[in-house]
Order: structure tokens, then sequence, then C-alpha cells
């Protein structure tokens, strides 16, 4: 698969995986309440870390399988 993840795409993914990735740690060790309605804390923040640590991996490799199947090519 070729790179399709480039600029300012990539700036963002690797920001904002970082952060939510911190911010999953955060709320799983109980520092950050990230629950919302009936979800558990830690099961919320799975999710918050999993997702950050797509975006880093996309924007570490530039390669987005997602970008890929809508046709969005940032590179």
């Amino acid at each position: 698969m070729k790179k399709n993840v480039g600029g300012t795409d990539r700036v963002v993914r690797l920001v904002l995986g970082s952060a939510l990735i911190v911010a999953g740690i955060a709320g799983y060790a109980g520092l950050l309440p990230l629950a919302a309605g009936s979800l558990p804390q830690a099961l919320t923040a799975v999710v918050v870390f999993v997702l950050g640590a797509v975006l880093l991996a996309t924007g570490l490799i530039r390669r987005c399988p997602l970008n890929r199947l809508v046709g969005l090519d940032t590179y």
C-alpha cells in the first residue's frame, strides 16, 4: 500500500494520537474522568487509548486504510 498521509494531516494525527494515548492512560488510572452516560470508565479509557494508538500509527507509517477506501490522499 502506498503512502497516503502527509503534511498537516500527519502532524494532526501524531499530536492528537499522542494526546489521546495519554488521556486513555490517565482515564484508566482514574486521574481523568472519561466515562459518558452508562459507559464504564475503564471501557471508555481503553477506547480512547486504542483510537489514539491508531492515529499515532497511521501518522508514523503514513498509510491509512480508511483514506485509501474513500480515495483521500494527503501525501
